[in-house]
């Protein structure tokens, strides 16, 4: 068995997001559909004599060491296995922080996956799957590694789909980030979350992206637009420059948008001004 495993992280989309209403635990649940991209952070995990997990980060700041979701999933392994070694993780962070992209959830999926194989597959997928719940709710998708999949409940509850058709994107990043627990406060605050029920979507309206364009949405854009205008602006630059789709991914604040091919991405990033963010080129899994 090696004593090093490396994983890609990839960041996902939410091709429409819809949150229902406060449940009885104090969260929401939520109806989306997750698409995978090319853009990833790589994390690697290697066996050390000392006990514990430490981690380094390289690319962006992603807060104190035991808060990050990748260390708590490597000590959910190890703790669950009770293997006597500890973990060195070395994470290189390509996806935004703090901008919906999942980025902190996938290196958590990449962890579990990464250190499960080190303890020789120890936990079995399922409870893999029970623990990329706990972790938080985009965790599973990731964990599941489908390119295209239906979410609900607390993102838990997953029905995997036939990928879409990859196509070209650009995402806008803009300077300011957006807290997803405050983010479900302001929803609350403009009373959106009257919604109850599970998915209200066919999975036969979701082999294309002209039908997935006509039917998405994203339930944060209000409050977050309403919030910060400089986001509204991004997004309305965005899609001025003719995309096929565009969309806020989770709760922000980076914005998607999908091109019918690589011609009108390129074209699309030479149009959008760069003092309202960060733009990123990328493909769809």
């Amino acid at each position: 068995m090696s004593n090093t495993v490396s994983r890609s992280a990839p960041a996902k989309l939410n091709l429409f997001l819809r949150v229902l209403a406060r449940e009885a635990d104090g969260f929401h649940g939520i109806e989306t559909l997750l698409c995978l991209t090319d853009l990833a952070d790589s994390l690697q995990a290697t066996l050390v004599d000392a006990a514990g997990v430490t981690i380094a980060v390289s690319g962006a700041d992603t807060g104190p060491d035991q808060e990050n979701l990748a260390v708590r999933a490597a000590e959910m392994v190890l703790a669950a296995t009770g293997r006597p070694f500890g973990i060195s993780l070395t994470l290189a962070k390509h996806i935004p922080v703090r901008a919906g992209l999942g980025g902190g959830s996938s290196d958590a999926a990449a962890a579990l996956v990464a250190v499960n194989e080190l303890t020789g597959h120890a936990i079995p997928r399922h409870e893999l799957l029970q623990f990329a719940a706990r972790l938080g709710s985009d965790v599973p998708f990731f964990v599941s590694e489908a390119p295209l999949a239906l979410g609900w409940g607390h993102g838990e509850r997953l029905l995997r789909l036939p990928p879409l058709p990859s196509r070209p994107g650009l995402l806008l990043v803009p300077e300011v980030g957006i807290d997803t627990a405050e983010a479900y406060r302001w929803i609350d605050d403009i009373h959106q979350t009257v919604r109850r029920g599970s998915v209200v979507m066919g999975t036969e309206t979701l082999h294309n992206w002209s039908d997935v364009a006509r039917l998405s949405g994203n339930d944060f854009e209000a409050p977050v637009f309403a919030r910060h205008g400089e986001i509204r602006e991004a997004f309305e630059a965005l899609v001025g420059t003719n995309p096929l789709m565009c969309r806020m991914s989770g709760s922000g604040s980076a914005l998607v948008a999908i091109y019918r091919s690589d011609r009108d991405r390129d074209d699309a990033q030479n149009m959008v001004p760069r003092k309202l963010g960060r733009v990123i080129p990328f493909a769809t899994a």
